[in-house]
């Protein structure tokens, strides 16, 4: 598993920054593509829009924020597809968010390094075979000897 940080995108890129990944959904204001230096975009880990639009970065709703959030992460497919980013050796997860500690990154740092380890890396389930019809009673047809009309009917 990768070794995980967090970054805003306006800080200059270092040397030691690994795969540069910006998480967000909209591109950070006044920044060129060169400037940022990624290697990825991930818009698709970002939360909804009605997600980030509720939270509007306010620290006191960040707590329902991660929940919500958390909840997200935990049905999106891309966060699967992204488990393969993680065998990287150092990966950078950028954001344009001013308040450093109540972000979207933090949570999905946390996620991706937590039990959601398991999530990312576990084999899908093998498939139960199908159950087995219970076996039919038989008739008192059956049980006299005698043959059903369906059975004359079709002979």
């Amino acid at each position: 598993m990768a070794v995980i940080a967090i970054k805003r995108v306006y800080d200059p890129p270092a040397a030691g920054d690994g795969y540069r990944v910006l998480v967000d959904r909209l591109w950070p204001r006044g920044l060129t593509k060169e400037a940022a230096a990624l290697d990825r975009w991930a818009k698709d880990l970002a939360p909804s829009p009605d997600l980030r639009k509720e939270f509007n970065h306010q620290p006191e709703r960040f707590a329902e924020f991660r929940h919500h959030y958390l909840g997200e992460l935990a049905k999106n497919p891309a966060v699967a597809a992204f488990g393969a980013e993680l065998k990287r050796p150092k990966v950078t997860l950028l954001y344009g968010a001013h308040d450093r500690a109540n972000n979207h990154a933090v949570v999905l740092a946390d996620f991706l390094r937590k039990g959601e380890k398991t999530a990312l890396t576990k084999k899908p389930a093998a498939k139960k075979p199908a159950p087995r019809k219970p076996a039919a009673k038989k008739s008192a047809a059956k049980k006299s000897g005698r043959k059903s009309s369906a059975r004359k009917r079709l002979r």
